[in-house]
């Protein structure tokens, strides 16, 4: 069997990607659960840059450090290497399915798909709002990733 090869993919990869990459990451390995995971943004804004502050202050309330992670954007590589996409909205699935290669392999989903009664729904994106706003973002990203390793 192919190891799951997951990305999450939101605006900048400052905010809600890298906390579903850390959600993921860690609740996989919290159960001994091999999986490539990684997030990229569908903007370049912030390529090269650390999570936002605020992201990086709600990884850390639950254990997580991803001041190392650094932003990147979605390359039409990332469609072959990765099983699945996860697009954190649906404007971020649409931008995915556009610049999808012809030879794409990766499975494109709306990461709230996942969880049962928030089909179709987005993560909200916390970076114009308070801090408060990234709580409800990790509430909803660890909830997917509970819903991916069940799936998987």
């Amino acid at each position: 069997m192919t190891t799951p090869a997951i990305l999450f993919v939101c605006l900048g990869n400052i905010c809600r990607s890298p906390l579903a990459e850390a959600a993921l990451r860690a609740q996989a390995q919290a159960a001994g659960i091999d999986i490539l995971v990684d997030s990229a943004g569908t903007g370049d804004w912030h390529v090269g840059d650390a999570p936002d502050r605020r992201a990086q202050a709600v990884a850390r309330r639950h254990g997580i450090d991803i001041s190392g992670y650094a932003g990147r954007q979605v390359s039409a590589q990332d469609f072959r290497r990765f099983t699945h996409i996860f697009a954190l909205d649906s404007d971020n699935l649409k931008n995915l399915r556009r610049i999808r290669p012809s030879d794409g392999t990766a499975t494109l989903r709306l990461l709230m798909d996942m969880v049962p009664g928030r089909e179709g729904s987005g993560v909200t994106d916390p970076y114009y709002g308070d801090d408060a706003g990234f709580d409800i973002t990790w509430d909803d990203v660890s909830r997917a990733a509970t819903a991916i390793l069940k799936a998987i």
